[in-house]
């Protein structure tokens, strides 16, 4: 390939980027303009780390005009709860954390031990959060490449009052006309990213340099391999009968409840190494590292209907 086509790739991937922020970012000023309480899901993780950055930059030079909520599971990596602390203070944005040990506490949802993932209860305490603070648009940074349900998704998608997504109730898009009305006791999940690729992210990350929590770079960590996937050594997750605890140089594609969420072998130290790595791999992010897409009863499409991001 001559050097004039690699240039004219380049200019054509910079361009493919810049129409994807300015709709993301369009999206975002509507739904302002629109709804009374917005606010945005972020919990540290490389997509929502784009889409607070987006929202930083659709309203600059004034700060980002609504509330910042991350649902905590309580099953955390360490280094991205750091990293959301840190970024959120820095943006000067307000912080709601909603507790899933709480909605535990309060007898809203069933514990499931010391063992089991949480990553599903994460409904429950969303829809009561939504309900306390009056959330009326919840920006999410799903994207349709990540699962067949997210795929049949709308940038606005409806809840109804339950919380609940019907697929077959979705509104027309057509030529990126949104309706944000929604009645009492409904509200919106708003998705500005859903157009991307896992591949887009990353190149927007490297275009914007932005920062990310260190574990989606190459380290070594502690590991256990189960059902066919990499879980870090934790206090949630302990060699079982048969298993050995090694160090592999691994890293995280997604990141999500610590007790679920697979690494990926790899020496990608830089943002240029992993988009080369991307680029090669034949796996989805979450069908190679999320044990609860993996392995779950209830599929992407039944969580969603009960009110799961």
């Amino acid at each position: 390939m001559t050097l004039i086509d690699d240039d004219r790739i380049t200019a054509g991937r910079l361009a493919h980027l810049d129409a994807l922020e300015s709709h993301a970012m369009f999206v975002m000023r509507e739904v302002a303009a629109e709804r009374e309480r917005p606010v945005v899901l972020f919990s540290g993780g490389k997509d929502s780390v784009v889409l607070l950055h987006l929202a930083a930059k659709a309203f600059a030079p004034a700060r980002i005009p609504f509330q910042v909520m991350h649902v905590d599971t309580g099953h955390n990596f360490a280094e991205v709860i750091d990293f959301r602390d840190r970024r959120v203070a820095e943006l000067g944005a307000e912080l709601v954390v909603a507790s899933v040990q709480q909605s535990i506490d309060q007898g809203r949802v069933a514990d499931p031990g010391p063992l089991g993932s949480r990553n599903r209860l994460q409904s429950v305490t969303l829809l009561d959060a939504i309900a306390e603070h009056r959330f009326d648009a919840c920006f999410g940074g799903a994207r349709r490449d990540e699962d067949k349900a997210r795929a049949k998704e709308r940038i606005y998608s409806v809840r109804d009052e339950f919380g609940q997504w019907e697929p077959r109730n979705q509104r027309p898009e057509l030529w990126r006309l949104y309706n944000g009305r929604v009645r009492p006791g409904e509200h919106l999940r708003v998705f500005p990213i859903s157009d991307w690729t896992e591949l887009d992210v990353w190149e927007y990350i490297a275009r914007e340099n932005l920062e990310l929590p260190e574990i989606y770079y190459a380290h070594e960590r502690e590991v256990v391999e189960r059902d066919g996937m990499l879980l870090a050594v934790n206090e949630w997750i302990v060699p079982g009968p048969g298993e050995t605890a090694v160090v592999e140089k691994v890293r995280y594609r997604t990141v999500g409840d610590a007790s679920c969420t697979g690494a990926v072998r790899s020496v990608a130290t830089t943002v240029h190494d992993v988009i080369e790595e991307i680029c090669a791999s034949t796996l989805t992010e979450r069908g190679a590292t999320r044990a609860d897409d993996k392995f779950s009863e209830a599929s992407m499409e039944d969580r969603k209907r009960e009110g799961y991001f």
